[in-house]
This record gives C-alpha cells, structure tokens and sequence, in this order.
C-alpha cells in the first residue's frame, strides 16, 4: 500500500472494520499522488487505493488521475449504483478529512460544487436516469435491419460498382450507429443491474464493431474523467501528428519540436480523403469493385465518427491539469451541437455532449430535458455554456487546427 502520512488527531470511531481511523488535512493527501502511493479523496473519506488501482474495473489510469485529490464528483458520475461500490471501498478506508478541513481541495468553488449536486438530485427526482427500453431496441433494431439490408442487396444484385457503393454506404450508417449504441452500454447507462450493460457493450463493440469493451473502457473513462487535459485524456494525444489547444503549441515551438508541418495540419488533416481518392481510381481500373466495400464502409464511418467527437472537444480549452471542479471541467471542455431529430440521430445524441460529460450514466434520450436546467445553472455561476450549429462545429475543427498551427508556427520562429 502506499507511505503512511502524517496526521492530526485521531478519531475514536470508525466505519473502517472497528479499527480507530484518522484525520488528514489536504495538504497531507495531496502527497500521494504517485503511481506506487495513491490516496484520493471520497466524501470526506480518505482512501488509500495504491494496491486497489490495479483491479479497478474501469482501469489502472482512471483512478490513478485523482490521486491525491477530491474524487467524489467523478466518483458520483461514473458509478450509476455508489452504494453496492462502498462494499469495494470500505477495506480501502484509512481516515477521513480533518473537521477543519474544506470538503473541496485546492482552489474548487464550494457554490457551485453545491448547485451542481442539487442538480444531480434533481435529475434523480425527475427519473432522468431511467432508461426507456423501447427506444434502444428501436435503435438496435435499425442496426441490424441496415446490416441484413446492405448484404441483402449484394446477393440480390451481386457485387457491381453501384451496388457495391450504395452497401457500403448503408453499413457505414449501421456502424456508426452500432458505435452510438455501444457507448451507451458502456456508460451503464441502459439497464439497471451493470452486468447486463456489459453483456450487451461486449456483443455489440466485440461481434458488431469488431472491437474490444476493455480497451473502450480503459481509454473512454479517462477522457470523460479529465477532458482535454494532457497526459491524462488520450483523445488529445495526438502521438506528434498534430498539435491542439493553445498551450502545446507554444511548447512545441519553443523546443523547436518538428515532427510535422503543423503550421499546414489543418490541410494534411484531409489527406485520408485524397488517399481513397486515389484507391477508388486504382480499382475501378483493376475492376475489383468489391474489394472496395469494407474500405469504403470503414473510411464513411470512421470520419462520421471523428467529425462528431472532435467538433465538441477539438475547438475547446486543451491544458495541463487546473484540478477544477467537474462542472467547470467538463463545459471548458465541451460544447453542445444545436438540437434536432437529424442531429440527434446523426451524432447519437452526443450533440448534447455537454450534458452527456456531467452525467454519463444517464440515458441520452433524456439530455433535451436535462439541457435547460443545466443551462440555468450555468448561468447563475457565469460558467460558458457553448452551443452551435452543425456546420459552425464542422468549420471550427478546422479552424483550431489552423490557429493552433500558426501558433506553433510562430513560436517555431520568434521564441
């Protein structure tokens, strides 16, 4: 387990087995924020999950990221059953904060802290986290009515050039609402009891994608637990290719880092498009039309996918670690598409991905009511709440390439 810290006077009851627990003042629980010694922060409970990270279900890094920090608000977001997650943590319990001691570390606002877990009870009131079952067997009923159809038609009418693009097409619509599908699974935000969440994510990433849940998992949860913060979102690791946000590409041209053009990202970043150009020319001329048809479904969907993500995260603040508290986290983070039926449909309801990151567990068709309150409360905190159309969120990927370029461009030059 990890170092043992210094404390302040001990308590004579405990929760933890009968054995006599301890205080802590923050600053005491901020030093075990290493990867062999990690405490966080649960209710004014103190944990030590050194050992503990190892087995967590949703992975090592995903808790590692609030070592040493309040985890409640993560903890409240991710878990869609806290009580039955106690019996986990109370082997884990070590002490609690001292009485002196703020329920919020480092500089988190208390007030909005408070409204936001006013809201979380609210939204409990008004069963938005009760998933209606019809709508997602609706949803994987369309999935596989548009994969029967798109295989249905090549035996119907062979593997022509027409054919072929048009089946593409139709199961690249089916994948990507498969990819819709599997992320609600995969935030429990289905069925009550998890198991089944993780049966159904399992079958449709593993046997419908073609994907692993675990690996998902592992990845997803430390975007929704830190987003757009480096070394700790994955999704803003963009492993040299490209620069993002306005902080790393400064960095990287004061240490004259080059691995790419960047100042011209925001065009090589439609290379992808030109390459399949080019290979749907090279075998119209060979004439083996059909070898076209898983590359082409995989090209439709995979853009559909990154085009929808990246438009609410790509053109938003992109740091290193500020330890905010959740709601200011996630809206620097994120912004929201406009609503609408095709909207909705197109980006599986992550047009509202506002209101998705403050509560990922809660079943998407009901983001639409959520949305005002959330605005509200935004608001009242002076917290930016962005929303835009589709197009705008389209053309502002593009155009933070561009600035976060020419800010790696000058810094390249003149720094």
């Amino acid at each position: 387990m990890g170092g043992g810290g210094q404390l302040t006077e001990p308590v004579e009851t405990s929760a933890c087995g009968g054995r006599a627990a301890s205080v802590y003042t923050w600053d005491e629980v901020q030093k075990h924020c290493h990867r062999n010694d990690q405490w966080l922060v649960i209710n004014r409970k103190v944990y030590n999950v050194t050992q503990w990270a190892k087995r967590h279900p949703g992975g090592l890094r995903v808790i590692s990221h609030y070592a040493g920090e309040d985890a409640t608000e993560a903890f409240l977001a991710f878990h869609p059953n806290p009580k039955l997650v106690q019996k986990f943590l109370k082997p884990l319990l070590i002490g609690e904060l001292a009485v002196t001691e703020p329920s919020q570390d480092r500089n988190k606002n208390a007030a909005v802290v408070e409204d936001f877990q006013a809201l979380r009870t609210r939204a409990e009131g008004l069963g938005l986290f009760q998933a209606q079952p019809l709508f997602f067997c609706l949803h994987l009923g369309h999935i596989l009515l548009l994969e029967l159809l798109a295989w249905m038609s090549v035996w119907l009418w062979g593997t022509g050039w027409r054919t072929t693009l048009l089946c593409s097409f139709i199961l690249a619509v089916a994948q990507a609402q498969a990819g819709w599908l599997q992320h609600d699974f995969g935030h429990l935000s289905v069925f009550k009891l998890s198991r089944w969440n993780h049966i159904f994510h399992k079958f449709i990433i593993g046997h419908l994608k073609g994907a692993s849940g675990n690996w998902w998992n592992h990845r997803h949860f430390q975007h929704h637990a830190k987003p757009n913060v480096f070394s700790k979102d994955p999704d803003v690791n963009m492993l040299h290719v490209f620069v993002v946000g306005d902080i790393q590409p400064v960095e990287y041209g004061i240490k004259k880092i080059k691995y790419m053009p960047y100042h011209h990202q925001h065009q090589y970043f439609f290379l992808g498009i030109f390459s399949l150009i080019h290979f749907l020319y090279f075998l119209r001329n060979v004439g083996h039309a059909f070898a076209l048809f898983p590359v082409c479904a995989r090209f439709l969907e995979s853009h559909w996918f990154v085009w929808v993500t990246q438009m609410n995260h790509l053109p938003m603040n992109i740091d290193h670690e500020k330890q905010q508290d959740w709601l200011s986290m996630q809206l620097s983070a994120t912004c929201n598409i406009e609503q609408s039926c095709f909207n909705d449909w197109f980006s599986g309801h992550l047009n509202f991905q506002i209101e998705h990151h403050l509560f990922p567990t809660m079943p998407r068709h009901n983001y639409q009511v959520l949305a005002p309150l959330v605005r509200a409360l935004c608001e009242k905190h002076s917290i930016p709440y962005q929303e835009k159309t589709l197009w705008r969120g389209v053309a502002d990927v593009v155009r933070s390439l561009k600035n976060s370029g020419d800010l790696w461009m000058d810094a390249y030059l003149h720094k």
